[in-house]
Formats: structure tokens, C-alpha cells, sequence
């Protein structure tokens, strides 16, 4: 007697993508609920099944659901944003800042959709996705009918949804508690990467994950400059790095894993961590090529992702996949690296196991869930077809097939789209409601570029800063006078240093933004060695708010913060008109006189040669305060052996252009 089920597929090419890569043609599919009840030939599963609805495929290919391994789905409603950027750049000057803007539940909501249409679409079933809000996130996804890891990130500094990293670590506990077990959505935990995260950071989502037994999801070693910082900060390379602080002790997803060595793999292995490939955005960053067939040899579960749609530009796993392989290819001068089989697995079977789902979808056998799609073979640029060798299915859909070939999409045992119409997203309306968040966004960053101050400002992680600065400087012919001078009654000498300083100066086509300047300070002892190097940022106002007697200065320093990131950072970020290097040699003194403090430098100006100069400065809120502190700082230059016959009132930068 047969079985009944509730779906039959039949006449159709069944790539079962399972361990032994069956193929079934004609084959056949049978659907009971959510799962897959049987898979094979089709006389023989419908001998033993019957069902109520029986689907004729048409000779199109019946296979398991695509699985984009990593990807940042919100980020759908920032396609297009800021291309042709570095990594650090296109992330710390464009993505974080518009992020801090907008990011909000209605805005994930919204690019999660977004991006569930263009997969589903694409013939993608699964995904795992690390976002902030990632619970309004996995609404959107469960609405829409698609499978996923969702994941909350976790980051060392303020996030959109979160001011500290224990709010989102308690955000990503209680999301965790609410949503484990639900049907379609595994919650996660993700600390973004190493070089975002403390130690403590990666040691607490490791446990929190390790409690509930969810995955954790996270980016290893996308970039050399990543390895390299943490080689030369802490002494080994990023993956012993996570293991020293109990990272592999839960379920790891380890995103982009670009560089890292076969003793890392190894290492990887050991803990069963899939990985994520994600060609598409390691070559639109440069981040490098994923030693992928290592991977595979060495016996990782590697799937294959998107990344977010702001880096790739699309989530289409077709061309992914199709990357991947000939990037494979490549990148090892040989041709027959990641054939098309393994590639299409590495889609499928290899992600979903990446993503620790690998009993559930991945694969057509029976038990597991129905998650499937139906590709059509039969258009232009697909035909002929050859039946020779048996792998010439897996060739056409890896290196000829497209996203638009996917005509029905089922997931869970619902089908999601049918003859190419989506049935769970309205695809007018999403588009419309991304196109007006454009628009706001278009109108932030154009506002912003237009100030010096404000992209400064949108870097974050520093205090905006408006303050006054009287200052007075003068040519000295003898400099050691002024240190026989320091011991005058009157002068009390709170602490002494010794820099040499690189300054570098950005200019504009526009004199009014000012100037920005990076300056490295490296502090030296008595002898000369170097005790450590700090880097600042200061964006210097263009213009004197005022002058005092004997040319004291008034002068207003509109930002000054940490310089967080490199000089090739800030040069790419601000596209400066013209740069001047500034070298020189200083002393400082932070000295009371008259129960006010002052700074006393003494500087050798190498770089260009202008030899020495006599500065006092002194910071104050107030222009009352200033007329005061002008007063004192023209005596103390007269007490240091100065003479104000000799003031200079132009600063260093000033004086360098003045020689160009």
C-alpha cells in the first residue's frame, strides 16, 4: 500500500547534492509536512508514494536550496554606497558612520526583506546573517519563509543598537533564550571580529554560545594587515589568537579566514568551525584569495558566501559560486582546482554543515527538511545540453546557470516562489521604501562632504572639541638659554618631555575647512631611545579668532582626538589637495606661572630647516581668560631670553608653505 505525503515532484533531473552526489533522471521528490520524505527515481517513488498533489517539473533541475554562508543582510539598503575604496576606509568612512545614522529596527526590518527577495529569487534557502537588531532581522526572515542564522553582534566600542558591548551581549542572551528551537530561524552570537572585540568580549560570546549551544559567527583574518597587527601585538598569528581566549570552545562560523596557514586550518578542523569563502568581496577589497582547496583537502566544511551586499554588490549565490571555482583555478595555476561539483557542494551540502545545520538542509535526503529550488536548463545561454558525463549538470549550473534561471523556491515545506513570482514579499513596494532611504542617506553624506569637520566628526569613537588657544612664538638664536631660564623664581616646572614629532598636514582647495594634521609623536629619553609613539588628529581652524599685544595669538582648535587609524587611511578618507611634512625635535614643559598653566616648547624645526623657535601656549574656554593668559605668556617669553622683536605669527605649516 503507498504512502500518502503531501507533495509530489516529479519529471525532474534531482541533484541530491548528498555525500555520494546521486543523480536521479527521470527523479522524483516526495514531501510529507516540512520534510523530505523520499528521494530516488521517479517510478520507483511513485510506486511507493502518492500524494494528493503532484507536481510535474518539466526535465528541470529538482535540487537542495542554495546556502550563502555570510552575509549582512540589512546592509541591502547600502548597495552602492561607497565603491573603489579600501577596506578600512570603505568601512570606518562610509559604512559605520551612515550606520550610526540610520541603523534602527525599521531599517533592518526593511533590508532584511530586501535582501530575502534577491535570494529568494537567486534560488537561496538558507543563510547566516550578523547584523545589529538581528532580532527585528530574523521577524523579517521568518515572515518571509527562509531559513537562517541569525546573529547578533557584539563590538568593543558603541553600536547602533547598543552604547556598551554588555548591551549587546544581553541582547544577544535574551534573543538567544526567545528563539532557540524556532522552526526556522538558529539565534547566534557574533563578535564582529579580533581587532573589534577585547578579549573579554570573545571569551563571554564564546561561553554565551557554548551555554546554549548555538553557533558563533564571526570574521577571521580577512586581511594581511589584520595578521600583521596581530602578530606584532600580540606574538602569534589571528586563529591561535581566538583559541587563547576560548573562541573555538563554541560552534564557529569563521567568515573570509583569507590568511591563515595550514596550521590554523588544522586548527580549525580540529573544533569542527566551518568557514565562509566570500570571493566576490575579498576581490572587490583586495583582501586577498582564501587558500579554499587547502581548506577542502585539509577537510574543513567551507561554504560559500555573499558578504554583505554593500561589498559584493549583489547576493547572488550563482555567481558566487562560479567565482569561486575560477578563482580556485586561478590563483593555483590549475585548471582542474575546485571542479564544479565541489563548488556546487560548497553552495549546498559544505555551507549548510558551515553554518552547524548540516542534519537539517543542505542536501535532498529523506529527513532532512523540503528546502528545494528548481532550476530551468533549457534557456539560450544554457543550451546544449550534453549527457556524456555525468558531472555535466553540476558544469552547466556552476560555470553557465544564473540567478534567473531558479523558477520555484520552496523552504520548510512552503513554497516561497512559483513561475518566478515571489509569494511571500511584496517585490514593488520594498523597492520603493529602499529608494527613500537612499535618498536620506544621499542627502547625509552629501552634507557631510562638504565639511572637513563633519567627515571628521562621522569617523566616531572621538569628542567633537571646540576650544581657544593663545599662543605666542618667537625665533631663538640661543636655546640653552631657556633652559637656564626655567629655574627663575616665578616658574614652577610640573613635568618635563622630550619628542620628536612628524606632523603632516592636509590642505584643501577650500582654505576655510582648515587644515587637517596626523602627527606622530615619538617620546624619547635622556639618551634618545624612543619609549613609545602615539598619533593624534587635529583639525586646525584656518583663521586667527584674534590677536593681542605683540602678536599673542588667539586661535581656535576645532577637533583633536586620537589618530586611530593609519596616514594612508586618512588620505584616502579626506582627498587632500596638497600634503607639507613637518619634522621637528621638542621640548616641553608644562609650567605655573602667575597660578595659570602654561606649555613651554622649544623646538629644532628639521623638516623644513628653520631652525629653533620658543613657543607658549595655553589653552582656555573663555576670550576673557585669553586677554589674561596673553598678557603672561608675552613676560614668560621675555623671562625665557626671547624677545618679542622676534615673534613669528605664523604657525609651522604656514611658514613651511612660505617656502614652497
Amino acid at each position: 500500500m503507498p504512502k500518502k505525503v503531501d507533495l509530489l515532484l516529479v519529471n525532474a533531473l534531482v541533484l541530491t547534492m548528498d555525500e555520494e552526489m546521486r543523480q536521479y533522471e527521470p527523479g522524483a521528490v516526495a514531501v510529507r509536512g516540512n520534510s523530505i520524505a523520499a528521494v530516488g527515481d521517479e517510478a520507483e517513488v511513485r510506486k511507493e508514494y502518492t500524494a494528493a498533489q503532484v507536481m510535474d517539473c518539466g526535465g528541470k533541475v529538482l535540487m537542495p536550496g542554495l546556502v550563502n554562508a555570510h552575509t549582512h543582510v540589512p546592509m541591502t539598503l547600502m548597495r552602492g554606497l561607497a565603491d573603489d575604496l579600501r577596506l578600512d576606509v570603505w568601512l570606518q568612512g562610509y559604512m559605520w558612520p551612515v550606520e550610526r545614522e540610520f541603523v534602527s529596527p525599521d531599517f533592518v526590518r526593511l533590508g532584511a526583506q530586501l535582501a530575502c527577495a534577491e535570494m529568494i529569487r537567486s534560488g537561496v534557502t538558507c543563510f547566516a546573517d550578523m547584523y545589529f537588531f538581528e532580532e527585528d532581522v530574523a521577524k523579517a526572515v521568518a515572515e518571509a519563509g527562509m531559513r537562517a542564522v541569525c546573529s547578533q553582534t557584539v563590538l568593543k566600542f558603541p553600536a547602533p543598537d547598543a552604547p556598551a558591548f554588555e548591551d549587546s551581549l544581553a541582547a544577544a542572551r535574551d534573543f538567544i533564550q526567545r528563539w532557540k528551537g524556532h522552526e526556522l530561524i538558529v539565534p547566534s552570537v557574533a563578535p564582529h571580529a579580533p581587532y573589534t572585540c577585547t578579549p573579554e568580549i570573545l571569551r563571554s560570546t564564546a561561553q554565551l554560545a557554548a551555554e546554549f549551544d548555538v553557533p558563533l559567527h564571526t570574521h577571521i583574518a580577512e586581511t594581511a594587515l589584520e595578521v600583521e597587527n596581530m602578530r606584532r601585538e600580540n606574538g602569534m598569528p589571528v586563529v591561535p589568537y581566538v583559541k587563547k581566549q576560548g573562541l573555538l570552545e563554541a560552534k564557529v562560523l569563521a567568515a573570509h579566514c583569507v590568511h591563515i596557514d595550514e596550521g590554523e586550518m588544522r586548527t580549525l578542523l580540529h573544533v569542527n568551525a566551518g568557514v565562509a569563502h566570500n570571493p566576490s568581496s575579498n576581490l572587490k577589497l583586495a583582501s586577498g584569495f582564501a587558500p579554499v582547496q587547502k581548506m577542502l583537502d585539509a577537510g574543513l566544511n567551507v561554504g560559500i558566501g555573499t558578504d554583505g551586499p554593500a561589498s559584493n554588490n549583489d547576493l547572488d549565490m550563482f555567481e558566487e559560486i562560479r567565482l569561486a571555482a575560477f578563482v580556485a583555478k586561478a590563483v593555483s595555476s590549475n585548471p582542474t582546482a575546485l571542479p564544479a561539483p565541489q563548488a556546487l557542494a560548497m553552495g549546498t551540502r559544505l555551507g549548510a554543515r558551515a553554518l552547524h545545520l548540516g542534519p537539517v538542509t543542505g542536501s535532498l535526503e529523506a529527513g532532512k527538511r523540503a528546502d528545494l529550488i528548481l532550476v530551468d536548463l533549457s534557456p539560450l545561454h544554457n543550451s546544449p545540453r550534453f549527457r556524456r558525463d555525468a558531472d555535466n549538470a553540476y558544469a552547466q549550473i556552476v560555470y553557465a546557470g544564473k540567478a534567473s534561471d531558479v523558477t520555484d523556491v520552496m523552504v520548510n515545506g512552503k513554497w516561497l516562489m512559483t513561475g518566478r513570482k515571489l509569494l511571500t514579499l511584496n517585490e514593488e513596494e520594498l523597492v520603493a521604501a529602499a529608494q527613500e532611504y537612499a535618498r536620506r542617506i544621499d542627502a547625509f553624506l552629501i552634507e557631510r562632504e562638504q565639511s572637513v569637520f563633519s567627515k571628521l566628526v562621522a569617523l566616531g569613537g572621538s569628542e567633537e572639541e571646540e576650544s581657544f588657544e593663545v599662543q605666542v612664538k618667537v625665533r631663538m638664536d640661543d636655546p640653552a638659554a631657556v633652559e637656564k631660564a626655567l629655574g627663575k623664581p616665578g616658574i614652577t616646572i610640573v613635568r618635563k618631555k622630550h619628542y620628536h614629532q612628524h606632523d603632516i598636514y592636509f590642505a584643501f582647495a577650500d582654505p576655510a575647512q582648515g587644515y587637517v594634521r596626523y602627527r606622530e609623536d615619538e617620546s624619547v629619553d635622556e639618551k634618545g631611545n624612543i619609549l613609545g609613539v602615539r598619533s593624534r588628529l587635529t583639525l586646525i581652524g584656518p583663521a586667527r579668532e584674534d590677536g593681542f599685544r605683540h602678536d599673542v595669538l588667539l586661535s581656535r582648535i576645532r577637533y583633536f582626538a586620537p589618530a586611530a587609524n593609519s596616514l594612508r587611511f586618512y588620505r584616502e578618507y579626506f582627498k587632500p589637495a596638497s600634503e607639507i611634512a613637518v619634522d621637528k625635535d621638542r621640548l616641553r614643559w608644562l609650567v605655573s606661572y602667575k597660578d595659570e598653566e602654561f606649555f613651554i616648547n622649544l623646538d629644532r624645526v628639521e623638516t623644513p630647516d628653520l631652525g629653533w623657535f620658543l613657543e607658549i601656549k595655553s589653552r582656555t574656554w573663555s576670550r576673557r581668560d585669553a586677554e589674561q593668559k596673553a598678557a603672561c605668556s608675552s613676560e614668560l617669553i621675555r623671562l625665557l631670553g626671547g624677545s618679542l622683536e622676534n615673534t613669528v605669527t605664523q604657525d609651522y605649516i604656514e611658514i613651511a608653505r612660505g617656502q614652497d
